[in-house]
């Protein structure tokens, strides 16, 4: 059995193939972090407009890699949302499709629970932990998704099941890099280049708040982008000006700073979150899982043992989507061709 997945909730156009099995088969990922690099941020029309562009050559590509045809395929798996609207329909048009055409079953998938499939994804650097080969009420595992737009503790009682013990109430941390790279001076992604600036630190000399929102398993990131806004006031070069620009040891300290305290509230509040819920263990998922720090810090720092995808699996890509139609699919969740797109998808 071969599932093909296909993700353009945002702004990276992936197909990923597995097997029945959840092997790995094939990946490829068309990125348009280039693109809109020179605007700080996703242009959602321009994003669309190029998943158009990329899909047809990134299938190919796929099958190609795999030394697979198309009428090898038995399920198509895409993503219906959340994500942004124009994204969303070039991908689920394009699967309807070629599950129309192939005449085979059409999946559709929550972007998230995508992200969370992807730690069960098998391949040559990767394969599951002991204890996510059986999830139920007596072993429960908690999820910590960490992307551009989401942050969320899910707890997870069994395949399929999913619920969101705890939340951001305003910026996703993904967002708060982003937002914090572009008030200091550094570029789109701010993720990667946060992370990058942060190791040139040779001394700490800034510090940030933790937002612990006592009492909940919240998160709130908003109130330490406003530290560092104050920070990069007093130091004169916010708003941004021509004439003052943060020296690389400012942005390098800021960065490092800014990237502590997120790090050790994500890291203590999913600890204290899997304790509280008697979870067998953790999981890691999300575009900002691919911080280093951030993986480091809760394998350390864990007495339950982790499961963190390989980097190239933790950002978006098709073989999560794959994953996770494979599993809806056993589950009997089959989708007809009335399926639209929902922007804002909750788990």
């Amino acid at each position: 059995m071969l599932v093909l997945g296909i993700e353009t909730s945002c702004d990276e156009t992936a197909v990923g193939i597995v097997d029945g099995q959840g092997n790995q088969i094939a990946n490829i990922v068309a990125s348009q972090a280039e693109i809109h690099s020179k605007y700080g941020g996703i242009i959602p029309e321009i994003a669309s407009r190029q998943h158009i562009l990329d899909i047809g050559n990134t299938t190919s590509l796929a099958f190609n890699n795999a030394n697979l045809d198309l009428g090898d395929i038995d399920v198509v798996a895409v993503t219906y949302g959340p994500g942004l609207a124009g994204s969303l329909i070039v991908g689920l048009n394009y699967a309807k499709g070629l599950a129309s055409s192939l005449d085979i079953p059409l999946v559709g998938v929550n972007h998230l629970e995508g992200h969370i499939y992807a730690a069960w994804i098998k391949n040559k650097s990767y394969s599951p932990m002991p204890f996510q080969e059986q999830v139920n009420k007596e072993n429960k595992i908690m999820c910590l998704l960490v992307s551009g737009g989401h942050t969320e503790l899910i707890l997870m009682e069994d395949i399929g099941e999913f619920n969101i013990i705890g939340e951001t109430r305003d910026d996703a941390a993904g967002e708060a890099f982003d937002k914090v790279a572009r008030v200091i001076g550094l570029n789109y992604p701010g993720g990667p280049e946060i992370q990058r600036m942060s190791e040139l630190a040779t001394e700490k000399i800034d510090t940030f708040p933790r937002s612990w929102i006592a009492g909940t398993d919240d998160f709130s990131f908003s109130g330490i982008k406003t530290a560092v806004i104050n920070r990069s006031k007093e130091l004169g070069f916010y708003p941004p000006n021509k004439k003052i620009f943060p020296k690389e040891d400012i942005q390098s300290s800021i960065s490092r700073a800014f990237q502590d305290s997120v790090v050790d509230v994500l890291v203590t509040k999913t600890i204290r979150a899997a304790d509280k819920f008697n979870c067998k263990g953790i999981v890691l998922v999300g575009g900002v899982a691919a911080n280093k720090v951030l993986r480091d810090q809760l394998l350390s720092n864990s007495h339950l043992p982790v499961s963190i995808p390989p980097i190239n699996l933790c950002t978006d890509n098709g073989v999560m989507i794959a994953m996770a139609g494979l599993n809806n699919f056993k589950r009997g969740k089959v989708s007809d061709m009335s399926l639209d797109i929902l922007p804002s998808l909750r788990i």
